[in-house]
């Protein structure tokens, strides 16, 4: 009898062993007041690593699935408000303890007293870190950094599709597939970007906890399907590295490296242009004379982007880069232009538009000598453009006479230039069967006549002297063709094995 009355009696909740025996008997649901940790935790270490966390105070622990451990609080956690200002850095460190709580978003139904309190929390975390007003302890770092690997660093996540836009399928067309966890995720980097972004977190401490493998583990979440979550990492990595400088050439060689393996090996990837965004203002704020390490990104990585079939994903990112190189640094203009024109499209009309397009940007940061440099295979390579049968690929090229500091490049050059797209421009008014070509051809034309229509005289009769060589050696090669023609006909038999034709051996012969 006394003994069945000590069974009913609580346990102390000291002993782990009593505490696992209670997770045993229970029936695996998460309360609403516990958090996740991972195993192999010292209590007694205070400066643990991103992998090794300190077991809190006054709690027990039970065993969960997925190799984590749930700590129950033994009361309900109270507000920011109802503790003293000394008691709140504690608070809040058993709070981000308490989010470390992962439930599954697959079933709706399943824990929703929990999801709704570990939400709930969360908000109260972005408040108290927006408000903060004295600098964030080692412990909250420690403890943040945490949290967020156990919500963010999940191997649960949606499979990524196959990225369509290789196949020539519209992406935009089809949805994006959602996160169902969402609901927590969102708040989740919203409580990481506030950290990282408050005046209270000292960079000196915290690149202790976001390090290098943090860093990465973040990089591989661009490849998300959500763009929302997308969205959230672009922002946070620019906040990371404008704040930790001593991470920022690991963090420039980590994009390197998801580039290189996009460009040359899958092709697939759904975070390239909220990276290239990055890179965009990060370039924006290089110094000048820019280091070899950077003009070595523009020719090994930016450059190469333009090869992959799904350029349109992330195209006007990839172009806003260049252009900043290029205004940067005048000179890599010739580098840029070659680039552009060693990658240029043979058969996909939309990617050719987009093409002219960067190159019209590229030319308006290009000085007289650089653009003097690569004017020749460039000016080919419009004038292939501008007798496109697809008018607007033909349209596009015409357009660049209509912006002033490429005319004024292209009048200085017109001795060299005219003779290599004269032959387009009168084809073009000849025969392209778009009339909206036809009259930009025409105004073009107008433009070199007006400047000098002696030359534009010159290439008009050279034109012609070279169309009548033409028809020469066409009528030439005809003719003989139509003699060997004749020739084949009236002698079959000589040239047939045993006197037959088509070498079938005559029955005299047998």
């Amino acid at each position: 009898m006394i003994k069945q009355i000590l069974g009913r009696l609580p346990r102390k909740p000291g002993k782990a062993g009593d505490s696992r025996e209670a997770a045993a008997a229970g029936n695996g649901t998460e309360p609403s007041n516990s958090y996740s940790v991972v195993r192999g935790m010292d209590p007694g270490n205070k400066r643990a690593g991103n992998g090794d966390y300190p077991v809190p105070s006054g709690l027990t622990s039970n065993p969960v699935m997925n190799g984590a451990v749930v700590y129950h609080s033994s009361e309900p956690l109270p507000a920011f408000k109802d503790v003293p200002a000394s008691e709140k850095q504690n608070l809040f460190v058993k709070k981000v303890n308490l989010c470390c709580a992962v439930y599954d978003f697959a079933d709706p139904t399943k824990n929703l007293k929990e999801k709704e309190v570990k939400r709930q929390t969360l908000m109260e975390l972005v408040d108290y870190i927006t408000s903060a007003n004295g600098k964030f302890s080692e412990v909250v770092m420690l403890e943040i950094t945490k949290m967020v690997s156990i919500n963010l660093f999940r191997s649960s996540s949606p499979t990524p599709r196959e990225n369509k836009a290789i196949e020539g399928v519209d992406l935009e067309e089809d949805e994006p597939l959602m996160d169902p966890a969402w609901s927590h995720l969102q708040i989740v980097y919203e409580v990481f970007l506030r950290f990282v972004a408050s005046q209270e977190t000292d960079a000196k401490l915290a690149k202790r906890y976001i390090d290098h493998s943090f860093i990465l583990r973040l990089l591989d979440l661009f490849d998300s399907e959500d763009p929302r979550e997308r969205d959230y990492l672009k922002t946070i990595l620019h906040r990371i590295y404008g704040k930790f400088m001593v991470h920022r050439p690991f963090i420039r060689k980590a994009i390197n490296n998801i580039f290189y393996r996009f460009i040359f090996e899958t092709e697939k990837h759904n975070g390239v242009a909220e990276l290239l965004e990055i890179l965009g203002s990060i370039i924006n704020g290089f110094a000048l004379p820019l280091k070899e390490e950077h003009k070595l990104f523009l020719v090994r990585a930016l450059i190469p982007l333009h090869k992959p079939k799904c350029v349109s994903m992330y195209h006007q990112q990839l172009s806003y880069c260049i252009t900043q190189f290029v205004e940067k640094d005048c000179k890599l203009a010739d580098t840029v232009i070659r680039g552009l024109l060693k990658y240029w499209p043979v058969t996909n009309s939309s990617k050719e538009v987009m093409f002219l397009g960067e190159l019209e940007e590229v030319l308006e940061a290009t000085q007289l000598a650089e653009f003097q440099r690569c004017m020749v295979p460039l000016f080919r390579q419009i004038a292939r453009s501008m007798n496109s049968s697809h008018f607007q690929v033909a349209e596009r090229a015409l357009f660049l006479w209509n912006n002033d500091h490429i005319e004024n490049l292209i009048k200085q050059n017109y001795k060299v230039l005219l003779p290599i797209i004269y032959p387009a421009l009168e084809r073009n008014s000849r025969d392209h069967w778009n009339q909206a070509v036809r009259s930009l051809t025409l105004n073009v034309r107008k433009i070199f006549s007006d400047h000098d229509s002696a030359f534009f005289g010159e290439c008009d009769q050279r034109f012609s002297d070279e169309e009548l060589k033409q028809e020469e050696s066409d009528s030439k090669r005809e003719a003989l063709w139509m003699r060997l023609e004749e020739m084949a006909a009236s002698k079959p038999r000589e040239n047939s094995p045993l006197g037959a034709p088509n070498g079938k051996p005559s029955q005299a012969a047998g």
